[in-house]
């Protein structure tokens, strides 16, 4: 049992020795040896043999070399060379390239592309910066295609400018092995600070008088609405005016009809006026006609 396991333990090592370290090295000879490769997702491998190009992979996987590239994937990583080339879509932004209007305002264009390599040989041999070059054929032909145009055609039609531009780069980047995607005017402004500060300030000054003119309006509006108010309420005032005397004489002439009533009405009146002053009401007695002449003394007193 204790054999068993010792054998176990040293097998295990062997495997883990083995596949960790022996394994790693063995292939990496085959491979170097020109065996086989590996080409990865996205990517694209390019060998050259003496200045020629021997091969192109670019199918993701495993690729036997000798079946591929005949005698000379043996000869390739020794006396030649393997490129290995980013196939992916990349994108760029090219900032604030500088274009006339029309009318010569000094404006900026920021321009958006997208880009991928169609042809790996013209990418690594025609052209020693394809990328630099493609950025400045677009800057080019920014200039050159959106130069002298009206600027209100220039704030507002993007998409015709960017079809504009692409239609010129795109025969030219072919050449270098580049393929242009998508391309996109992202923002035009002005470079001039002058005169954005000339806009801004002609921008407040319309705002300012837009304002004041909504003020007056309202203003205005608010005087016709409160003048007609007060002439409605003068004409509603001078007919209530007219016709009190007719319904006060009409009462006056409902109540006079019977004499009681109108002895009761004015008495109720009389009490009504009396309560309402500010005078003082003193009751005497009758026949205490000293005490009416004291009460007389000393009020004229007090005056």
């Amino acid at each position: 049992m204790g054999a068993s396991i010792v054998q176990f333990v040293i097998g295990a090592l062997i495997a883990f020795i083995g596949m960790w370290f022996v394994m790693p090295i063995a292939l990496f000879f085959v491979r170097l040896a020109g065996f086989y490769t590996i080409v990865e997702e996205g990517t694209c491998q390019v060998f050259v043999l003496f200045g020629r190009v021997a091969g192109i992979l670019k199918e993701p996987g495993l690729h036997i070399l000798p079946l591929r590239l005949g005698p000379s994937a043996f000869l390739v990583n020794w006396l030649g060379s393997r490129k290995v080339l980013d196939m992916r879509l990349d994108q760029q932004y090219l900032r604030s390239n500088p274009v006339n209007s029309e009318e010569g305002a000094p404006m900026g264009v920021g321009i958006w592309y997208e880009m991928y390599i169609s042809e790996p040989v013209s990418y690594l041999f025609k052209n020693a910066d394809p990328r630099g070059s493609l950025a400045a054929n677009v800057s080019n032909a920014v200039v050159r295609s959106l130069s002298n145009m009206p600027l209100e055609q220039m704030l507002v039609n993007r998409h015709g400018m960017s079809r504009m531009v692409r239609e010129e780069v795109t025969p030219r980047s072919h050449e270098w092995g580049y393929k242009l995607g998508s391309v996109y005017i992202r923002k035009v402004h002005f470079r001039d600070s002058g005169m954005i500060q000339q806009i801004e300030a002609k921008v407040v000054n319309r705002l300012r008088q837009v304002t004041s003119a909504i003020k007056q309006d309202g203003a205005n509006q608010v005087n016709i609405i409160t003048s007609t108010a007060e002439r409605q309420a003068a004409i509603e005032f001078a007919k209530a005016g007219a016709i009190r005397p007719r319904i006060v004489g009409q009462a006056m002439q409902a109540i006079t009809a019977n004499s009681e009533v109108a002895a009761a009405v004015f008495e109720i009146l009389e009490t009504q006026k009396i309560l309402e002053s500010k005078g003082q009401l003193t009751l005497i007695p009758q026949g205490a006609e000293l005490l009416n002449q004291l009460l007389a003394a000393q009020k004229i007193a007090q005056d």
